[in-house]
């Protein structure tokens, strides 16, 4: 009996390495640390709406340089994060997120997250970043362009975190102020 209960203690042990053995890289992704992926995209040249043919033409139209509407450095948070987040208002009258020089720690999945919370230094400004109102535009790709939602309010949320979803925790914000 006492040998039973042996082997059924080593067998649960067994199990239990076995299954952290195979979750644990599947949960934590550890081979994305070594992975430095460095993304340059340029910022898009929207053109200017064209006019239909039965519109009264008025004067002419042309087509508007991108205007930096609000800009800020990131902070770091869980890991160091370097870079600046950019709100760009584009010919088309539409409004893009840009991060440019942006390096941070690689993550199992990665977002850039839009939020309503201010953005705080410390372990303080870890966690906030979708506890109220937030927008995702999308999973992190680098120094690229995220369009913002035409339905979207930029001006309503002040913090741009790099956010892990995985973990729920912020890489480094940043907290754009018109310019």
């Amino acid at each position: 009996m006492l040998k039973s209960r042996k082997r059924k203690r080593w067998a649960g042990l067994a199990t239990v390495v076995v299954v952290l053995t195979v979750a644990g890289p599947v949960w934590f992704r550890p081979w994305t640390l070594r992975v430095d992926e460095t993304v340059r995209e340029a910022l898009p040249a929207a053109s200017a709406p064209a006019a239909s043919p039965t519109a009264n033409p008025g004067p002419s139209v042309s087509a508007a340089a991108p205007v930096t509407v609000a800009q800020d450095t990131f902070i770091s948070h869980e890991h160091t994060t370097t870079g600046t987040a950019k709100v760009v208002r584009l010919a088309d009258g539409a409004h893009t997120l840009r991060l440019e020089g942006l390096d941070t720690s690689n993550g199992p999945d990665l977002h850039v997250l839009l939020s309503d919370a201010p953005v705080r230094e410390g372990t303080a400004g870890w966690r906030v970043f979708d506890d109220g109102r937030h927008v995702d535009p999308a999973r992190l790709k680098g120094d690229q362009n995220y369009l913002l939602p035409a339905d979207v309010d930029w001006s309503k949320y002040p913090g741009a975190s790099i956010w892990c979803d995985r973990f729920g925790v912020s890489s480094g914000a940043a907290a754009p102020a018109r310019t």
